[in-house]
């Protein structure tokens, strides 16, 4: 009797365990469409893979299960999770109901329902499968419809597979319900979507007229993370790639390996890391290169370990990141505040679903938009940036622009002083010029006329007078006119600067200077060479018969005293003259005959004239032209 009685109290131990163990069906009544179940399912872990639905029968893997307790997600985990749903609906309940398994990117799952004999019927879901195949209803998450209920509880199960990470919010749904849900989800998106996609273009119209890489890295960032917010929320898989499983290169591993590098790549080219953060930059560059390494592990099949190379390379990226931000933030560069608030909202959001992914957050209404929301401020922060970057840039460049104008301006004029010195001091001072471009035309007009002119005198110098008689050589030639130098010297000229002083002196030679004036042509080139050297240069077919005129005239016209206070000042002139074609064909030759005239004048005891040729005394250039025609030819 006492074996019975402790079988007994031993068996009814056991049902009462087995009674505990299951959790009681989920009530359903009519404001029971859109309510979340995972309240009161059961959660079971396949720790070796191998369990089958047959094997749900089995007691002790009954007892293996445990109560949910509202959680819907569990993680990432190399092995299975069952789920065990049981809904009974009340009498005021509808009898048809639609289940929606709230996870859009789960790797592998599957429905287990009952059917009329007591099997079970398999619903194959998730990215293994094409949107139609894995859902019974046209909505971007999987929906089944469920056996009708009757008065009996029904109870199904799902098996839930992804090494990223396994969630599984569960609703019961009435179909209008459902899609009334659909339509304010459409909105909401499409608002976030359009954002992003007018962004993405506007700054795509950018890219192609200005062809800079940060706006390249913005649009292919923003083109990833769109895809990204369509994937995630479920429209991806129903209108981008419907008819077949997910793609390995569009899943949840391999998405945010490409917004992560688009991020990288942007934040270096919008931060110029290269020049300004040196060693952040070969970090980020290290971190690109294992981003590329757990993208390629990806591709090869293994998800697992992709997923938790992802999560551990933003232990460098963020901070590094954060930090190149601040520091250029800090150094003035406005940018970079719009890049802290954009990526610390994307890196929030992104940080909620690393930890819904590992289970820690559980997946609700109020996280489901974080990212999408993220996003689309990120894009019109990073957009601002980009806008202010280049409005520096542009600053920058016509800044450097007139910098370098400044400068060219500056090395043009002070080359044409001809003088050495002067050209080492514009070296010098080429990164101090800061004058406008009017004061530096002003400067180079001045510059200009000092290289040309005596300053002394206000006369064309040596300078202007060489290269105005190669112009007038040149144009004589191509008319047929002749041309005439005159050289004039002073003569007693030094006594007066012994005498009474270089003010004297340069008195002197102001009035000469403008007698000389006086009494040339206005076509005519008066120039002081020097000391009391002058020349005046004359054209025209007539250029012989004026220059003996102005000869005469000068005799007598600068032999006129200059008054000196109370002292008259006088001196007379030599004028040596020579002729071109008769005497030279350039200038040098030109001046070396005249010069010879003039010499001849002072030998003679100054105060003259001469031109060359009047004697009968040839140049020099012209004794040698003789010499050449006198040579034997060999040819009598």
């Amino acid at each position: 009797m006492q074996r019975l009685v402790l079988s007994i109290l031993l068996l009814l131990s056991l049902v009462c365990v087995a009674v505990s163990a299951s959790a009681a069906p989920i009530p359903l009544t009519p404001a029971s469409s859109g309510s979340l179940l995972n309240g009161q399912t059961e959660l079971l872990e396949d720790v070796d893979g191998r369990l089958t639905i047959a094997d749900m029968a089995d007691p002790a893997i009954q007892s293996r299960f445990q109560p949910a307790a509202g959680r819907t997600s569990v993680g990432q985990s190399r092995n299975p999770w069952w789920i065990k749903v049981s809904l009974q609906r009340n009498s005021a309940a509808p009898s048809q109901w639609w289940l929606e398994v709230g996870a859009v990117t789960l790797l592998d799952l599957q429905l287990f329902l009952p059917d009329a004999q007591g099997l079970w019927q398999t619903r194959q879901a998730g990215e293994r499968v094409s949107f139609a195949a894995g859902r019974d209803h046209d909505y971007r998450r999987a929906v089944f419809r469920l056996p009708e209920l009757g008065s009996q509880p029904l109870t199904f199960y799902l098996r839930s597979f992804d090494p990223a990470g396994n969630s599984f919010p569960l609703r019961a749904w009435q179909l209008q319900d459902l899609d009334q849900q659909a339509k304010r989800e459409h909105l909401s998106l499409g608002l976030i979507y359009g954002v992003i996609l007018a962004l993405l273009l506007y700054n795509l119209f950018i890219l192609l007229a200005l062809r800079d890489p940060a706006y390249l890295w913005y649009v292919l960032t923003m083109a990833a993370s769109l895809v990204f917010i369509a994937s995630m929320s479920g429209h991806g898989f129903q209108y981008l790639w419907p008819a077949g499983p997910v793609p390995v290169w569009l899943d949840r591993i391999s998405l945010p390996i490409l917004v992560s590098l688009g991020i990288l790549r942007f934040a270096q080219e919008l931060l110029s890391t290269r020049t300004t953060v040196r060693i952040a930059h070969h970090l980020l560059n290290g971190c690109t290169l294992l981003y590329l390494m757990a993208l390629a592990v990806n591709l090869a099949g293994y998800r697992s370990a992709s997923g938790m190379v992802i999560g551990l390379i933003p232990i460098i990226t963020v901070p590094t990141l954060l930090l190149c931000a601040a520091i250029r933030w800090k150094q003035g560069f406005t940018p970079a505040l719009f890049y802290l608030l954009g990526y610390g909202g994307v890196l929030l959001s992104f940080v909620i679903l690393v930890l819904r992914a590992a289970g820690l957050i559980q997946p609700g209404e109020s996280t489901a938009y974080l990212f999408p929301l993220a996003v689309a401020a990120e894009a019109i922060l990073f957009s601002f940036a980009l806008a202010y970057r280049i409005q520096i840039l542009k600053q920058e460049k016509a800044e450097a622009k007139l910098q370098a104008d400044r400068e060219k301006s500056a090395r043009l004029a002070l080359i044409q002083a001809n003088a050495d010195e002067l050209q080492q001091a514009v070296t010098e001072r080429t990164a101090e010029l800061a004058a406008t471009n009017e004061r530096l035309q002003q400067r180079e007009q001045a510059l200009q006329h000092a290289a040309f002119h005596d300053p002394l005198t206000e006369l064309p110098n040596r300078r202007y007078l060489i290269e105005h008689c190669e112009a007038a050589l040149a144009n004589a030639i191509r008319h047929g006119e002749s041309i005439a130098l005159m050289l004039i010297d002073l003569d007693h000229f030094k006594p007066i600067n012994d005498r009474f002083g270089h003010d004297a002196g340069d008195l002197m030679l102001q009035a000469i200077a403008q007698r000389l004036r006086e009494h040339v042509r206005a076509g005519d080139t008066v120039a002081r060479l020097g000391g009391d050297e002058f020349a005046v240069l004359i054209g025209g077919a007539d250029a012989e018969l004026h220059a003996r005129e102005i000869a005469e005239r000068l005799l007598a016209e600068l032999a006129q005293p200059v008054l000196y206070g109370a002292e008259r000042l006088t001196v007379t002139i030599s004028i040596g003259a020579a002729l071109y074609p008769q005497h030279a064909s350039h200038f040098a030759g030109l001046y070396k005959a005249a010069d010879e005239m003039l010499y001849k004048v002072k030998g003679r005891g100054r105060s003259g004239s001469a031109v060359c040729g009047d004697d009968g005394e040839l140049s020099s250039s012209a004794r040698l032209h003789l010499d050449v025609l006198s040579v034997p030819s060999g040819l009598g």
